[in-house]
Formats: structure tokens, sequence, C-alpha cells
């Protein structure tokens, strides 16, 4: 029986799909992207407008490291997804994954909102703790208490439609998975068109955090992780791409609301996202899956939870009416500090918490392909 068993590990093992470190590391960058532009978004910090300027060439479209984040969820998901799964253990393995992180860090920013004798009202604070936040149409609620972790509630909401979701695009033909693709962008463009109809703060809350809206991008991973798996990617190679998305980033300044917000880099960065994941399956390694980028990634969620209350509070401490120097300065300070906090999260709750909460069988697999 013992050989049976590690003969059945063996087969799990060789039927796995291959790795694609290059999304872990891609992972870092967009969450380096974003920490970034809460660092621009911090206006108290220096009034010098040439500093400002060249903040926001840098920047301004790092909060487009979020929409990556939805694509490569969708992807990396449906790549990773097992024949015959249930849902209760893929919602267990996500939970196991994600919440520990997330209940330490709410806790913690929650107490640092005291301390500093911050006002929250209990139904933000508990819609925050428990990840429906960015159903309501409300700053106060969706930005309440850790403000990032809005995100990470869209993303509970695309890891409980997930299991009927993958079914339901692995139920369109294989050759009209382009078409899906494009319509799935042609959707977050559509989003944006619904959005000049509204009045602005709900015109942002629809494009931008409304769950439904961004679960188009968690679908185009999907989209794009079964046309790489079943060899119908025939997309433009990792320069090709990455040169799309540099454009794109760049020119973001001179895109109006609200197009700017969402739908303007979307394809680009799906674009970016499958020509890495692609060139990962071929060769098993690509240009991103440097160590350093891989340890990085590796502790990238952690990094976003923890940011922008580190960001929030060296800005209360240090950061008012800088030079452009000390700016730097105080940045890279936070920077190590939020990088040294990740760490601490990832090494101490994330990682073995996920091991004891997570399903035992299929454990050696599912760590190979941890997300």
């Amino acid at each position: 029986m013992e050989q049976r068993a590690r003969d059945l590990v063996a087969e799990a093992d060789n039927a796995a799909p291959a790795r694609l470190p290059s999304l872990t590391g891609l992972r870092w960058l967009a969450a380096f992207g974003v920490f970034g532009f809460h660092i621009l978004a911090n206006q108290t910090m220096t009034s010098d407008p040439g500093f400002v300027h060249g903040m926001g060439v840098l920047f301004g479209a790092g909060a487009s490291g979020v929409s990556l984040f939805f694509v490569l969820s969708g992807l990396v998901l449906t790549w990773s997804a097992r024949p015959g799964d249930r849902p209760v253990r893929f919602w267990r393995r996500r939970a196991a994954r994600v919440l520990p992180d997330h209940v330490v860090t709410w806790l913690c920013v929650l107490a640092m909102l005291a301390l500093v004798g911050r006002e929250l009202s209990a139904g933000p604070a508990l819609a925050g703790l428990v990840l429906v936040q960015p159903w309501v149409p409300d700053e106060g609620y969706y930005f309440a208490v850790n403000t990032p972790a809005w995100s990470l509630a869209c993303e509970a909401f695309f890891y409980a439609v997930f299991p009927w979701l993958v079914a339901l695009v692995r139920a369109v033909p294989a050759r009209r998975w382009w078409l899906l693709a494009v319509g799935l962008v042609a959707g977050v463009w559509a989003v944006s068109a619904l959005a000049t109809l509204m009045p602005e703060p709900l015109a942002y809350w629809f494009v931008t955090i409304f769950p439904v809206t961004r679960l188009l991008e968690f679908t185009l991973g999907i989209c794009l992780a079964l046309m790489i798996r079943n060899g119908r990617w025939r997309g433009p190679g990792v320069g090709v791409s990455a040169g799309f998305v540099a454009v794109a980033y760049l020119a973001a300044g001179l895109v109006p609301e609200p197009w700017v917000w969402v739908a303007w880099m979307a394809g680009p960065l799906a674009l970016l996202v499958a020509a890495l994941a692609a060139a990962d399956a071929r060769r098993g390694r690509g240009l991103l899956g440097h160590p350093w980028l891989i340890r990085l990634g590796e502790i990238s969620f952690a990094f976003y939870l923890v940011h922008q209350p580190v960001i929030r509070l060296g800005t209360k401490l240090l950061g008012h009416d800088l030079n452009a120097v000390a700016v730097v300065n105080v940045s890279a300070g936070m920077l190590v500090v939020s990088v040294g906090l990740a760490w601490l999260l990832f090494r101490f709750v994330e990682r073995p918490m996920e091991r004891r909460l997570r399903p035992v069988e299929g454990g050696r697999v599912e760590r190979r392909l941890r997300h």
C-alpha cells in the first residue's frame, strides 16, 4: 500500500503543469508599482513640482498593478486547477492562503488607527474584516481600515464563483476562446463607457472597486490559461508585449478618466501575463524567474497588505514638506520597512498557517503549484 501511495504521488507530480516562475517575479514588480503610486498619492510629503512630475511619470499608472493581479490570479488558478476538484476543497485552500495575512494585518492596522486617535465606525471596520467592503459604493466602507484589502475582497468573490466560472469558459469551443478574450477586454472598456453616465464618486467605485466589473479581468486570465495550456495562444512574445505595456504605462497620464482607471492598461497587461506564462511553459524559467525576484514575489501578497499602513504612518511621523532628497530617503526607508514586515508576515503567519489550515490530500502537488 505504501508503494502504491508513492506511485500515485509520482503520477500526480508528472501530471502537474509546468511552473510559472516569471509570474511570481511579475507579482513583485506590480506590487512595487502600487507602492510607488501610494507614495505619489501622499501629496503632503513634498510640494516640489519637478519631483512630483517625475514621480507621476514613474508611478502615475502604478495602480494598474491591481489589474495585473486580477488577470494573473485567473490564469494561475486555472493553470493549477485539478480535474474533479471539489469547490469546498478549493475554497479551503484559498482561505488558508489569504485569510491569515489579512486578519493579522487588519488587527494591526485597527490598533494603529486607535493609537493615533482615528475614529472608525463599526460597520465599515467589520465589512473590511469579512471582506465585503467593495460591495458598498461608499469610500468610507471600501477603503476602511486597511485600504488595499478592497482588492482582496474582490478576489474573495472571484474565488467564490471560480469553480463554475472556469466550467463556463471551458464550455466555450476552444476555437472561440480568442473571441471570448477580445470580448472580455471590450467589456472592460464598456464598463468605462457606462461610467461616463455616472457622477464621479459612483463612477470610480463602479469601474475600479465593484467586484462584478473587475470579474472581467479575472475571467480574461482564465481564458488565457486555457489557450496557453491547449496550444492556442498566438499572441506576441515577451519583448513585444513588454513594449506595449511600457508605451501604455508612460502614456497613461494623457488618458482621461474613467478610461485610465482600468481599461487603458488591461489589454497590454493581459498580453504580458500571457506571454510570460507561455514562455515559462516552454522553457521552464523566463526573464523574471531570477531567484531574488521569485523570493520577493513570494512575499508580494504580504507586502501589498502592509505597505500602505507603513506609508501612512511614515508620512504622519516624517513626511511633511520635505525636499526631493529627503522624500527619496524616507520613501526608501518605507520600502525597506514594508519588505521587512512582509517577510515576517510571510515567514511566521502566512506559511505556517497555510500549512495548518489547508487540506492534507494532494499537498505535495499543491505546494508545487502554489499561487
